[in-house]
């Protein structure tokens, strides 16, 4: 009698096995996958994190700037352009794309020339087609005048920072003093003209070369030394402060 008891108390009391105990896990992990998933896709097709490493786009563009790139606005044709299809660059753009001379890494410059235009600079000012470009953006630091960067293409003179294979093509396709920008490719300059590196030392920006055009600046790094110095609440208001939209 007693046994029967006993027998009865554990068959009643015990919990049996449920193949279903780790749906919460599965569940978190699942919504991990959909999160990586997406960010991935948007990463891939859509937009792209992006850091300012030097000054040369200043003062639109900021050391330490942080920004996210539409790849699908001017990036290669795929997929998407039946939904969102690709847009013509134009004067002024500012473009990021494959450094021609290195195209594992990224830069960010602003159009100056399209296909056809004609183009020099005398006393650092662009010249297209014979006109002068207007270019409220454009920022001249103090220096010293330079005959290949400020009179460009000017052969008087190399500067050891150009490119060895763009002077051998500069001395080829000079004519009149100006170039002219050929099909599919873009000249491109930093907005701080007195300390950039671009078309002027390396050359055109190939179109399938162009990944996308900046958006917007999302967060920065780079804090006035005054806000630095007042504490956390105004470094932060400074960095909030500094988030906008690129035109």
């Amino acid at each position: 009698m007693s046994a029967s008891v006993q027998q009865t108390a554990i068959t009643t009391t015990a919990r049996p096995f449920r193949h279903g105990s780790n749906d919460g896990v599965l569940t978190v992990i699942k919504a991990l996958l959909e999160v990586l998933v997406t960010a991935s896709f948007i990463v891939t097709f859509l937009v792209q994190p992006f850091r300012i490493p030097t000054g040369s786009m200043e003062p639109t563009l900021r050391v330490g700037d942080f920004l996210l790139v539409d790849k699908q606005s001017f990036g290669p044709s795929g997929f998407l352009d039946g939904l969102l299809p690709p847009e013509n660059v134009h004067r002024g753009d500012l473009v990021v794309f494959h450094f021609p001379p290195d195209p594992k890494r990224d830069l960010v410059k602003r159009v100056v020339g399209v296909p056809g235009d004609r183009i020099r600079l005398h006393d650092g000012r662009v010249l297209l087609n014979d006109a002068p470009l207007h270019e409220p953006y454009a920022y001249y630091s103090p220096a010293f005048l330079e005959s290949f960067r400020d009179d460009f293409p000017s052969l008087r003179m190399t500067d050891p920072n150009v490119d060895p294979r763009w002077w051998a093509e500069l001395r080829r396709i000079v004519r009149n003093s100006e170039i002219t920008v050929p099909r599919d490719s873009y000249f491109v300059m930093g907005d701080n003209r007195n300390n950039s590196e671009d078309s002027r030392y390396w050359g055109f920006v190939p179109r399938a070369g162009i990944v996308g055009r900046p958006l917007v600046v999302y967060f920065t790094t780079s804090v006035p030394e005054a806000a630095f110095y007042a504490g956390p609440v105004a470094r932060l208001k400074s960095v909030v402060q500094q988030m906008r939209v690129l035109r």
